[in-house]
């Protein structure tokens, strides 16, 4: 874009991992992988941004059209990703994108066709979800979650991950399962 390679995150959906460190293949990764790349490979696409151009990880938050079709929809469509990360103010197709995937759902299609495997919190795999286990506590202290979210002195909301220099020494106020959890409520990472 502009003689620049760019990193995006498209807007209002989710697909199965493939590639996460910590975790398996889940269903439906792999056709979701496959299905992005041959739509997409030597293509020439739309970036559509909505409000905010940018996420704290400097990638391009986007709707991406290829011709007439916005392939943020085309997965919903297809059941390969569901509706989520929905994080106002980029909120422009959210309810359109919710009836699409309600019609999946209705006929049971891609990752509606396992039962219990894809809701709200995630993708259920033996106990996790893609967002974190499905039973985690934010309790401080407690569960799975492990990044930290501390409010410093100055009132500034700094988040610590797990082997940080800070880490074994900050007091959690709030734990996240996701630095990108920890991101939508207001904390930045730790700079150490």
């Amino acid at each position: 874009m502009n003689g620049k390679t760019e990193v995006v995150r498209l807007l209002l959906v989710d697909t199965p991992e493939t590639k996460h460190p910590a975790k398996p293949v889940q269903p439906f990764g792999l056709e979701a992988s496959n299905f992005a790349k041959a739509t997409l490979t030597r293509k020439q696409v739309g970036i559509e941004i909505d409000i905010s151009e940018r996420d704290n990880y400097g990638r391009l938050l986007a709707y991406l059209w290829i011709g007439d079709k916005m392939f943020n929809e085309m997965l919903l469509e297809k059941a390969l990703a569901r509706v989520a990360y929905i994080y106002p103010p980029n909120t422009k197709y959210v309810d359109q994108f919710r009836s699409i995937q309600e019609k999946a759902q209705k006929q049971a299609l891609g990752i509606w066709s396992l039962e219990n495997y894809s809701s709200e919190e995630g993708f259920e795999t033996d106990g996790q979800t893609a967002e974190g286990p499905s039973n985690e506590s934010k309790t401080p202290g407690t569960g799975s979650c492990k990044i930290k979210g501390n409010i410093s002195s100055s009132g500034e909301k700094i988040y610590h991950v797990s082997g940080s220099q800070h880490y074994d020494i900050t007091k959690a106020e709030e734990m996240f399962c996701t630095e990108e959890e920890a991101e939508a409520a207001g904390y930045r990472a730790s700079k150490r």
